[in-house]
């Protein structure tokens, strides 16, 4: 199968959520330069690259678009809690 590129990942933290979301949905996937993030951290020229099979590309997608709809929801949850309670 051909590998195409997913995303990039900015930290090893994003790169763990991805991983994890790949691999609870059984897709593969390969990672190029994996640890240069750790190495430089907060430097957005190192990032690590993420490919997937190109027939699992339009699954990964979804799942990740998903991902950061949960995310947002999280951090405006949070934003709320926190102007009650001031």
């Amino acid at each position: 199968m051909q590998m195409v590129h997913l995303i990039n990942a900015q930290d090893v933290g994003e790169l763990a959520m991805i991983r994890s979301l790949l691999d609870g949905n059984r897709i593969p996937y390969v990672i190029h330069d994996e640890h240069v993030s750790s190495l430089y951290p907060g430097v957005p020229f190192f990032v690590s690259r993420v490919m997937v099979e190109d027939a699992h590309l339009a699954k990964a997608q979804t799942l990740l678009s998903r991902l950061r709809l949960s995310v947002r929801e999280a951090e405006a949850s949070l934003e709320d809690q926190g102007s009650s309670f001031g």
